[in-house]
């Protein structure tokens, strides 16, 4: 039997985006500047019509100071993510 994770939450992926972004009083023009993202990629990302590479979450990341893994792990914030106590039992 094959067992396949759930879903990854890109809503609240691309909400804690825009959230980190508010926090800091940013426009997209200052997160574009600040991560050497196009302004187009990030408002593309927190409309949800695109989800960005790695690469991108990254330059985010570092430009909005916030752990690359915490920032991923609102991917999971609706399931047990993997190593969670329990899991695979």
């Amino acid at each position: 039997m094959t067992i396949f994770p759930p879903d990854p939450d890109f809503e609240a992926l691309r909400l804690e985006l825009a959230r980190l972004r508010a926090a800091q009083g940013w426009s997209y023009d200052e997160l574009a500047a600040r991560s050497g993202l196009a302004r187009r990629t990030l408002i593309e990302i927190e409309q949800g019509r695109t989800i960005g590479t790695l690469k991108t979450w990254h330059a985010l990341a570092h430009a909005l100071d916030t752990p690359l893994g915490e920032l991923f792990g609102t991917l999971c914030e609706e399931h047990e993510p993997p190593g969670s106590t329990g899991a695979g039992l």
